[in-house]
């Protein structure tokens, strides 16, 4: 707490988030003095097939941990299955990644790990060597 000139303290601040009643799904949300939440790519690491690779798992290892939380599972997991299917490719098709990745994306939304994760992905396969 701060204190005025007078010697009395202020009150306190409360930047807490209160939802009651009904069904909330909340994308990226940010509390407090200073916060931010972010959507979409996040830089990582040099591009590569093998990194390309680990965030695949990585992001089917998200989906099943956070499956509950997702507004369609069976969708996103038929989505991300496109996506690796399409990367196996010997010649994978920029307009068909972009698709699955920008539905992918849309999935899940609800679920902020999953977006991160997600926007990962996204850089790595826009990375790859003939995408």
């Amino acid at each position: 707490m701060t204190g005025n000139d007078d010697g009395r303290q202020d009150p306190p601040v409360n930047n807490g988030v209160m939802i009651s009643g009904g069904t909330h799904y909340v994308g990226n949300q940010a509390v407090g003095h200073g916060a931010q939440a972010y959507s979409g790519s996040v830089s990582f690491q040099p591009q590569d097939a093998e990194r390309t690779a680990e965030l695949l798992a990585y992001v089917e290892r998200l989906l099943e941990e956070h499956r509950a939380a997702l507004t369609d599972p069976d969708a996103t997991t038929r989505e991300l299955r496109r996506l690796r299917e399409e990367l196996d490719e010997p010649e994978p098709q920029r307009t068909v990644l972009r698709r699955a990745l920008d539905r992918l994306n849309d999935f899940v939304q609800p679920v902020t790990p999953l977006v991160v994760a997600v926007g990962q992905l996204a850089q790595s396969v826009q990375g790859l060597p003939g995408v």
